[in-house]
């Protein structure tokens, strides 16, 4: 039996995941969790084989909470199922330790697929998710890959207006880490200056700023 937490602040999603997977014959969903610290908690607890993971949650992202369950228990599986066709989220997951990352567009068997394949340590790329890594890679469209999981979310929190010390908060940081961060990544990324980072950040669809601020 896998053993199979989900990660989703959507209750009405988690509660269809959880029928689909449960359905399943060898699957089982043994815990739930709405936030970055509560699936924390829950890994804490253990017995749990594979996370299936949203990105997009209030507060820590779900790439955050991908490297602190995998700091805590490096034998966890993390299956990301999100929103994000950006091949930057998708890089920046698997560099966390996702195993697999599949778009919220995939059909439910390749839901179910991809489950077992991680809990097998087999890594997964949904069609679209693959394709875009490989045109980015063709086109050049790589400069956020610069950044480590860590530097990619403060860069997300702060391009949405979030302030140091609340991001401090969030990803259990001093204020002055963050602060180190937010250096560090206005040097990878060359951009001296806020409006830059932000305008940046938008082009690589980590912020909507409208299509006259990003041109």
């Amino acid at each position: 039996m896998i053993r199979i937490m989900l990660l989703d602040d959507h209750a009405v999603v988690r509660t269809g995941y959880r029928r689909l997977i449960d359905a399943e014959p060898g699957l089982q969903v043994v815990a739930e969790a709405a936030t970055a610290d509560e699936a924390y908690a829950r890994v804490v607890d253990g017995g749990i084989d594979v996370a299936v993971v949203d990105l997009s949650l209030r507060g820590t992202s779900g790439i955050e909470a991908i490297r602190r369950m995998l700091a805590r228990e490096p034998g966890l599986r993390v299956l990301v199922l999100s929103m994000h066709d950006n091949p930057g989220y998708a890089t920046q997951a698997m560099r966390a330790g996702a195993l697999g990352y599949l778009t919220k567009s995939s059909e439910p068997d390749e839901m179910l697929d991809a489950i077992r394949a991680v809990a097998a340590g087999r890594r997964v790329l949904s069609p679209d998710i693959a394709q875009a890594l490989a045109s980015a890679a063709l086109d050049g469209e790589q400069l956020l890959t610069r950044l480590t999981p860590r530097e990619f979310e403060v860069l997300r929190m702060a391009a949405s207006g979030e302030p140091a010390t609340w991001i401090a908060d969030r990803m259990h940081l001093s204020h002055k880490t963050v602060l180190n961060h937010l250096s560090a990544i206005r040097q990878k990324l060359d951009a001296d200056n806020d409006f830059k980072l932000l305008r940046l950040a938008a082009r690589h669809g980590l912020v909507d700023l409208g299509a006259e601020a990003t041109c």
